[in-house]
């Protein structure tokens, strides 16, 4: 079943989007913060988008899902859009044998923080694994990775997971397109008439071009997690936080 998309034809007064989080619950609350307190500055409704990848090889995934889940900070509404992660744990879910590779991919990791231990490899049975998931997997927190929307628009602007296939209308992308490509589109130009804002491709630092900016700053890893302020006349301001350190960096 194809994903959801969010359309929007009107700015609000600032768009606050989050890069890959991979289970940093600490960096995802104080970048949270650090957003909230540069919002009292702005008036009107801001916007605070996660773009995806909030599960698999850090510490505590089962966290970042309640806190996404949870309520934005006073003044922003919160969207939360979905990863190839967050693919993988529900495509696992819906078939665990079928879908082991995942547990390779980070789900392990996954699994510990909702205090379920697999014997692994192998896989023998998928029903047994089937039943404790059941059992200490949270609905709640099921039925968000299953409706988590593919992208958001606005005029000139997509937040979405991984990119764009370039030469494409923004109709015919498919979901597996906007939550995993990397080439062309890294390399590409062509985005439709849109700056994209991504996460997917990790780097220590943020990158920036005319075409697309990439926010994943590969936090399980670096311990650092970023954003980027876009207003409606476009520009932009990028944030960071990387341990007990944080800030604007640009």
């Amino acid at each position: 079943m194809a994903r959801p998309r969010l359309t929007f034809q009107n700015w609000p007064a600032a768009v606050y989007a989050i890069g890959d989080v991979h289970g940093c619950i600490e960096q995802l609350s104080d970048l949270e913060r650090l957003i909230a307190e540069d919002g009292l500055g702005i008036a009107g409704e801001k916007w605070l988008v996660t773009v995806g990848d909030y599960v698999d090889r850090g510490p505590d995934s089962a966290a970042v899902i309640e806190r996404v889940m949870g309520p934005a900070p006073a003044g922003f509404r919160r969207f939360a859009l979905a990863g190839n992660h967050e693919q993988m744990l529900s495509d696992f879910l819906d078939n665990p044998a079928a879908n082991a590779g995942w547990l390779e991919e980070g789900g392990l990791e996954t699994l510990h923080s909702y205090g379920i231990e697999l014997d692994y490899p192998p896989l023998r049975s998928s029903e047994p694994i089937r039943q404790l998931l059941i059992d200490r997997f949270p609905a709640a927190h099921r039925a968000l990775i299953d409706a988590l929307p593919s992208y958001l628009s606005l005029p000139g602007w997509l937040f979405v997971h991984a990119g764009v296939r370039p030469g494409r209308s923004l109709a015919s992308q498919t979901d597996e397109d906007l939550l995993w490509i990397r080439a062309p589109f890294l390399t590409s130009q062509l985005t439709g008439g849109f700056r994209v804002v991504h996460g997917h491709t990790p780097g220590r630092e943020i990158v920036v071009t005319p075409s697309r900016i990439g926010l994943d700053t590969h936090c399980f890893r670096t311990g650092r997690l970023s954003a980027v302020r876009v207003t409606p006349d476009g520009r932009t301001s990028f944030l960071s936080v990387e341990g007990a350190r944080s800030g604007w960096i640009g």
